[in-house]
């Protein structure tokens, strides 16, 4: 086999949840592989295992600076993803979302490469249609404690088709839903590593409102998968192209999920609903279907196995040691 690398690649982001996955697949692909991250929400951790091959190299760096590297593709995944972190400073936030786009996007034409978007379902906000389609321009608060994310993407969404229109810079714009898996930061806020800590502990699980708001949760293999297929289309499928698992459950029906699942004594607590969540969410795939032929494979139930497997192995080993790559 030729050690030739198939492409060189620049994933920003690539030492996060998502990120670190993507290394890890593009990597398996034989290509050269550079890992961005200013390891806010990253951590070394995530791609520690990767540190010996050859073909991966990981730099720290904030993507709301230049940057440039002569790359083949580029998948922009740079940026806080759950309210606890895009919150904490939601100046960053907005700057990472829209310079950090400006950033990749000037890269990007000046090295004539390909560049992904990791987007988000938060564009449709608290939605008025159900379930969402890529037509649905969203309803969005614009200067409420969320908008710093939602309107930051909403923002970069512009930016890249206007790349696109201007420069013939080739995009790839994927509205992101719920997704969940190994790796995930246990205190992130995330509805699914929340409730699986707080049941492996036996702790109450904390959920708020009164549970029946809807969320569709999205394995990462299955994600990553829609990632590199996104990637690999015709120039002429630039998106936006909602990329989730349409299967859609209650909050209530998570938790009982889980509680099942590892045998937990937890009990529910509510408390609650924090400003501006949303109260439906339910991704419309057929759009991916079609230009990508791809839709989610895994179950919740068997991805929850393998998560509930990864947090019980964090919780064993403690998290300050499980972290620890040095």
């Amino acid at each position: 086999m030729s050690l030739t690398p198939f492409k060189r690649v620049l994933v920003t982001g690539g030492a996060g949840f998502l990120g670190s996955h993507l290394c890890e697949r593009l990597l398996q692909e034989n290509n050269e592989v550079i890992c961005l991250d200013n390891f806010y929400t990253g951590s070394k951790a995530n791609v520690f295992h990767l540190r010996n091959d050859p073909s991966f190299e990981i730099i720290h760096h904030d993507i709301t600076n230049p940057v440039f590297f002569q790359v083949d593709e580029i998948y922009n995944l740079a940026c806080p993803a759950s309210p606890v972190h895009y919150q904490y400073d939601p100046v960053h936030t907005i700057k990472t979302s829209v310079l950090g786009s400006i950033n990749v996007l000037g890269m990007a034409k000046r090295v004539r490469a390909k560049v992904f978007h990791a987007s988000t379902s938060e564009v449709y906000g608290d939605p008025l249609v159900h379930p969402q389609h890529e037509e649905y321009w969203g309803h969005v608060n614009p200067i409420g404690i969320r908008a710093c994310y939602d309107e930051g993407k909403r923002c970069a969404e512009t930016l890249f088709f206007e790349y696109n229109r201007l420069h013939n810079v080739p995009i790839r714009v994927g509205r992101i839903f719920n997704t969940y898996g190994p790796r995930m930061q246990p205190h992130d806020g995330r509805v699914v590593s929340n409730f699986i800590l707080q049941a492996l502990q036996n702790k109450p699980i904390t959920i708020y409102g009164d549970g029946c708001q809807t969320r569709s949760f999205c394995y990462v293999d299955d994600l990553i998968e829609a990632f590199t297929r996104f990637m690999a289309a015709d120039d002429s499928v630039t998106g936006p192209i909602n990329l989730g698992n349409p299967n859609e459950f209650t909050i209530l029906e998570l938790a009982e999920e889980i509680i099942d699942l590892v045998n937990s004594r937890s009990i529910l607590k509510f408390e609650h609903l924090p400003s501006d969540d949303p109260k439906q969410r339910q991704p419309d795939i057929e759009r991916a279907k079609k230009l990508l032929g791809w839709e989610p494979k895994v179950t919740l139930h068997e991805g929850l196995i393998k998560t509930v497997e990864y947090f019980d192995q964090v919780l064993q080993k403690g998290e300050e040691e499980y972290y620890t790559y040095e």
